[in-house]
């Protein structure tokens, strides 16, 4: 008996165009406003994928979790997280969400604080990795 065959690998996608996705939450947060509702933004993102055998994917998003909360990203203030939520739905970090490419699921952005904390003031900052992978 003979076995062959040829595999062939994914096609790499590529994330916003291989540059930084930046969302700028702006300078005039009130802290006391931070409440998981308020400051909510939209995260304009792109997947541009090559020829594939599959367009069933997963995106997730990879990193630190919040002392507080581990499904929150964590940011360089403490008592500050992140929500993600996609398609309207809470997304916990480091989960896969399937999606059929080329349509990408909505993406959005909001502040959390710690319960119970008190925000100080000042610029904060986050960083995370979007995995696009085939299911």
């Amino acid at each position: 008996m003979n076995v062959s065959g040829v595999i062939l690998a994914p096609a790499p996608c590529i994330v916003n165009g291989n540059n930084t996705l930046t969302v700028p939450f702006g300078s005039n947060l009130v802290a006391a406003q931070i409440d998981g509702v308020n400051y909510r933004k939209q995260v304009p993102y792109t997947v541009t994928c090559g020829p594939q055998p599959t367009n069933d994917m997963t995106i997730e998003l990879q990193g630190g979790g919040a002392s507080f909360d581990r499904a929150l990203l964590m940011t360089s203030k403490s008592n500050l997280g992140i929500k993600f939520l996609v398609g309207g739905a809470t997304w916990s970090l480091n989960s896969p969400v399937n999606f059929t490419y080329p349509t990408l699921p909505q993406m959005e952005a909001v502040l959390v604080a710690k319960p119970g904390s008190t925000l100080a003031g000042g610029a904060f900052s986050a960083s995370a990795t979007i995995v696009i992978s085939l299911r």
